[in-house]
């Protein structure tokens, strides 16, 4: 009891200080407008002890008392600081782990979101990240290979920056953006004008003539433009024109280009600047007169539809431009171009027809202007002679010639519209006037020698020919010509064609120095000499073999009855002597009545489709006299094999060489060789020689090709 009554006093004391504590902290409240210690400081402990001896209690951020002292037995606190850090943190770890295993946040996300805006490369987004992106710091001269396009000159083209921010999310796509040369602007054309970041931007007044005509007035480019297509990286195009324009950066320090390379290529920059002026300055035709320019905002309306693929609109726009101005040579002309690309779209000859008929009234119109003119009437002149219309594309190109008596090119073209027609007197006639006023035109030489060839006038073609051929001119680079100049040159005996056959292959135009063919299927096995079982045609040599007399016998009941059947062979293939051809097939057709004379050959023909049906070759008898000699040829195409059937073949004397093996006839044998390849052939014995010729297919070409190649 005596204990009770001792501890009563020592719980009102320790209550009593416990409310003057409260009084004060009260009146502390009120001196300090309501600031609490958190705002003000941190509170200090009171190193003081209680009368007891025991620690005075001290205050936490929490607002609640914890015994101070390390000993609980001393009536320290429950639990110590450590301890309760321990549990905050478990609970943060917990919380995350169950946070990142129930997906709750998609880090992935978040974190690739950051990524982006981690500038200074350390792997996250802190201060230093938010002082560059406000500007308050430059940015560290850090970046990927995969974040710039290829390093350019310096002071040079392409010298702006092309990173994108978050470009590490594409690594894998612009990776390949490896250093390129700069392109060649003179030749680059966009896909789209209208696409941001193109280089240019559309002239829609111009005229698209399918290289005959330049555009008009194309303003010039600025390095900075040019430069822009450094990188095969469409992502860094495309950023590089959403990118305000920026000043030139200041060279980088510590580069270790030399000096004089930078020089060089400063110059060649020049140059090409300059060369690309001066081609600019070239392209201004007149394309307008007055009636169009007072239209020129609807056709250039009109032909952004055209040249952006919408052909029935800019078809509708055209023609509603004629019919309300009627004498705009402009407004037909486009309307005739989009009838053009409509015909080819289509594939329809009505159309084209249409677009040839409408070239004709621009270029009729009055104040037309003369490039205007110059195009309608090169543009219609080509499309005439796609349809077959020989004559109305010479007619159009005299016009041509007519109207612009010096131009030579136009002269060129107009001695080609003769060839084709088979007027080699008009064609020479014109080449004559050519080289009279341009002697030195390549162009000319080649088709002035070319007719002379034809004339049998073998030497005098072989300079135009060789000179042609040596200036490298456009349209001087045929087959034909180099086939015709190494013909010529084996004809007077001179071993300098092979040379030319040579180039020719290495041109691209021969097969090999042997086979100079100029129609072939590329991949068709090519040999000189070819047994009945490699072509897979042994039943049509059996057959040969087998009724070779019934063969030979019409032949020169044929030959006896009607010489007039067989036909001079007029290739000018021959050096001298006589060779006479009776034709059945050409062209995989019968020829008129021919059958009639022979009717038991032609029905054993008509089993073999693989012959009748070849449209790249012939079946035909040949008779050659005594002392012929056929100079080394080629025949025009690898499709086909050719087979010789003996019927009359006198011994000895008559002998035939394809490559560089000869070999004779023999009456009832089938020789099989491959006519593409170099042949010859000498008749030196006392009487006339009769073979059976069929041309079959290539056994290795397929029904489609057979079906679909074009007759020689």
């Amino acid at each position: 009891m005596q204990r009770c009554a001792s501890s009563q006093p020592l719980v009102e004391e320790i209550q009593a200080e416990e409310e003057e504590e409260e009084e004060e902290e009260q009146e502390v409240f009120q001196e300090t407008g309501g600031v609490n210690e958190e705002q003000v400081g941190p509170v200090e402990e009171a190193s003081a002890r209680e009368p007891d001896g025991r620690s005075a209690p001290v205050e936490h951020k929490n607002g609640k008392r914890a015994e101070a002292g390390p000993s609980v037995a001393d009536g320290g606190p429950r639990f110590s600081m450590f301890t309760w850090l321990m549990v905050v943190a478990l609970l943060g770890v917990w919380s995350s782990v169950a946070v990142f295993y129930f997906d709750i946040v998609d880090y992935d996300r978040v974190l690739g979101k950051l990524a982006a805006y981690d500038t200074d490369g350390d792997g996250d987004f802190d201060v230093e990240d938010a002082k560059v992106l406000l500007e308050k710091t430059s940015k560290p001269e850090v970046e990927t290979p995969t974040q710039r396009a290829p390093e350019p000159e310096e002071d040079g083209p392409g010298a702006e920056e092309t990173s994108v921010p978050g470009s590490q999310d594409v690594e894998s796509e612009i990776q390949a953006a490896v250093p390129l040369p700069p392109l060649d602007d003179s030749h680059f054309v966009p896909d789209d004008p209208t696409e941001p970041g193109q280089r240019y931007e559309e002239e829609p007044g111009s005229i698209d003539t399918t290289g005959v005509l330049v555009e008009e007035n194309q303003p010039e480019e600025t390095e900075g433009e040019s430069g822009r297509y450094q990188t095969s990286s469409k992502l860094s195009q495309e950023a590089e024109a959403e990118k305000p324009p920026k000043a030139e950066p200041e060279p980088q320090t510590g580069s270790t280009r030399p000096t004089e390379s930078r020089q060089a290529a400063d110059g060649a920059a020049e140059k090409a600047a300059e060369e690309q002026k001066e081609k600019v300055k070239k392209k201004k035709p007149k394309l307008l007169n007055k009636v169009d320019k007072s239209i020129k905002s609807e056709i250039d309306a009109a032909e952004r539809l055209r040249k952006k693929g919408n052909l029935d609109l800019a078809l509708k726009a055209f023609d509603s431009l004629v019919q309300q101005h009627p004498l705009s040579p402009r407004a037909r002309y486009g309307k005739a171009q989009v009838q053009d690309d409509l015909a080819e779209k289509l594939r329809s000859n009505d159309l084209l027809q249409s677009a040839i008929s409408t070239y004709g009234e621009a270029a009729e119109l009055p104040d037309v202007t003369s490039d205007l003119l110059r195009a309608a009437l090169k543009r219609r002149a080509e499309r005439q002679q796609f349809l077959g219309r020989m004559r109305g594309s010479l007619a159009t190109l005299q016009k041509l010639v007519d109207v612009f008596p010096d131009d030579v090119g136009l002269r060129n073209d107009l001695g080609v519209a003769h060839l084709l027609l088979g007027d080699n007197k008009g064609a020479k006639k014109v080449y004559e006037e050519v080289l009279a006023v341009a002697p030195s035109n390549g162009f000319a030489k080649v088709h002035y020698g070319f007719i002379l060839k034809a004339e049998n006038k073998i030497a005098e073609s072989i300079p135009y020919l060789r000179e042609g051929l040596e200036s490298g001119e456009p349209g001087t680079d045929d087959g034909r010509f180099y086939f015709h100049l190494g013909d010529a040159l084996q004809r007077v005996g001179d071993d300098s064609a092979y040379l030319w056959y040579e180039r020719g292959h290495q041109r691209g135009h021969f097969a090999s120095v042997w086979q100079r063919s100029l129609y072939n299927v590329e991949g068709l096995k090519a040999q000189p000499w070819w047994t009945p079982q490699e072509t897979g045609y042994a039943d049509l040599v059996r057959m040969l073999e087998r009724n070779w007399k019934t063969i030979r016998d019409e032949a020169l009941a044929v030959m006896d009855r009607s010489r007039g059947r067989f036909l001079p062979e007029e290739e000018n293939l021959r050096e001298k002597g006589e060779w006479g051809q009776y034709t059945l097939w050409q062209q995989g057709k019968r020829v008129g009545n021919a059958c009639q004379g022979v009717p038991k050959t032609c029905a054993l023909m008509e089993r073999f489709p693989e012959a009748t049906g070849c449209k790249r070759g012939q079946i035909k008898f040949s008779v050659m006299q005594p002392g012929t000699h056929v100079w080394p040829h080629t025949g025009p195409t690898n499709c086909r094999l050719r087979m010789h059937l003996g019927l009359v073949i006198p011994a000895p004397g008559c002998r035939i060489r394809c490559t560089d093996q000869t070999r004779e006839w023999e009456e009832g044998k089938v020789l099989i060789f491959d006519d593409s390849f170099e042949h010859e052939v000498w008749q030196e014995a006392d009487s006339y020689r009769l073979i059976f010729i069929v041309d079959v297919w290539h056994p290795e070409l397929s029904q489609y090709q057979r079906q679909t190649l074009s007759p020689i």
